[in-house]
């Protein structure tokens, strides 16, 4: 059973993007890109949610 956390190998900001890319098996580079893009079309909405994501997700170092 794979869990979501937020990275601390792929980490630039909170880890948000780097944990997501991990979880789906993907390139940091993709989500990171993707969203670049969206944050351009709505910056606030897109910012909310990576925040919230920053606090609701857990930290990576702090389970293992």
């Amino acid at each position: 059973m794979k869990k979501l956390y937020r990275s601390s190998t792929q980490r630039m900001v909170a880890g948000v993007l780097g944990g997501l890319a991990e979880y789906f098996n993907v390139d940091v580079t993709i989500f990171r890109l993707i969203f670049i893009v969206l944050l351009f079309l709505s910056f606030f909405t897109l910012l909310l949610i990576y925040l919230s994501a920053a606090f609701i997700i857990p930290d990576e170092r702090d389970v293992y």
